[in-house]
């Protein structure tokens, strides 16, 4: 790129050493459970259960190649029945040295749950890793990116380090759990366009419009992506689901993207725990979002509470 991007400046970030920007590649291991959640009927289509399983029967095996052969350490996102029902690859993930962080238990539906059933979610999880994989994940990203506003405190209440769900920077950085709550977890934020499901992701009477993308086009624009980050000295993450990305001329694009990735100068490539780790230990500013509370609508109007940012000295 011949034009500097400008950083994200409301979460400003310096990386550990001679690196310059961060990257990392992460994987969401869905399998059969994001179809069930979404409509638990889904078990009687036999062609639909097959094209969930490519992921951990096929496609997570070809994804770990890739990552050794290129000597880099991956995220993996497990939903809980997803580890019950493939105990032996989930192993194998952990046993390569990769993180193996939260994604639910059964890729739950999560607009509008509550506190209690929200909690119920994570610790059915939090079981299954622990039982199939002996780890305690110190990252969660939410199903369907779908936060709510209990979760980070529900998040802090079982010690975890971050949460990778929301949309609002390019860099990590300290959040708030709630209001007038002393604790606070790392957000490493995601990006629509840096996910596989927008440019891949389809199958009839489920999910997309029937256009899957070339894997030039997606290698095109999430070079661009990096190439950006990297100029601008933020935080690069891509989400990748096994089952969409781990098709062969899509696993050959995801390679050749990582090679471009690590040619960028001070480009560190690691784990979301390790991104997450090192903005707890450097970064001093909590940050709060905004809320907007609309009582009843139409007529009765709104009202607004902005963001704030709040020195990590003073608190």
């Amino acid at each position: 790129m011949n034009q500097t991007a400008f950083a994200d400046s409301l979460h400003p970030v310096t990386w550990p050493g001679d690196y310059r920007a961060a990257a990392s590649f992460t994987f969401d291991v869905d399998a059969e459970s994001c179809t069930i959640a979404h409509d638990p009927s889904s078990t009687r289509r036999m062609s639909l259960m097959s094209h969930q399983s490519y992921g951990p029967r096929i496609a997570v095996p070809r994804l770990l190649q890739i990552l050794q052969r290129q000597d880099i350490k991956a995220t993996f996102f497990i939903p809980g029945f997803t580890a019950e029902s493939y105990p032996d690859v989930v192993r194998r993930i952990a046993d390569d040295g990769h993180e193996i962080a939260h994604h639910g238990y059964l890729h739950e539906p999560m607009q509008g749950i509550d506190a209690a059933t929200e909690a119920s979610y994570l610790d059915r999880g939090l079981e299954a890793l622990a039982s199939v994989a002996g780890v305690r994940p110190v990252g969660y990203r939410a199903p369907w990116w779908e936060l709510n506003w209990q979760s980070p405190a529900l998040l802090a209440d079982r010690g975890f380090l971050y949460d990778s769900s929301l949309l609002d920077g390019d860099a990590p950085y300290r959040m708030a759990v709630a209001e007038g709550d002393p604790r606070d977890i790392v957000e490493i934020p995601v990006d629509w366009a840096l996910d596989d499901w927008e440019q891949y992701g389809f199958y009839p009477g489920v999910t997309g419009s029937g256009v899957i993308e070339s894997p030039a086009k997606a290698l095109e624009m999430w070079t661009l992506e990096a190439q950006a980050h990297h100029s601008q000295g933020s935080c690069f993450v891509l989400t990748n689901h096994p089952f969409i990305s781990g098709r062969p001329s899509r696993a050959v694009a995801l390679e050749q993207l990582i090679e471009r990735v690590k040619g960028l100068d001070g480009m560190w490539i690691t784990t979301l725990a390790e991104i997450a780790q090192h903005t707890k230990d450097t970064v001093q500013d909590i940050h709060t979002h905004a809320r907007i509370d609309v009582p009843l609508f139409p007529g009765a109007g709104a009202s607004f509470r902005p963001a704030r940012v709040l020195s990590g000295l003073s608190r």
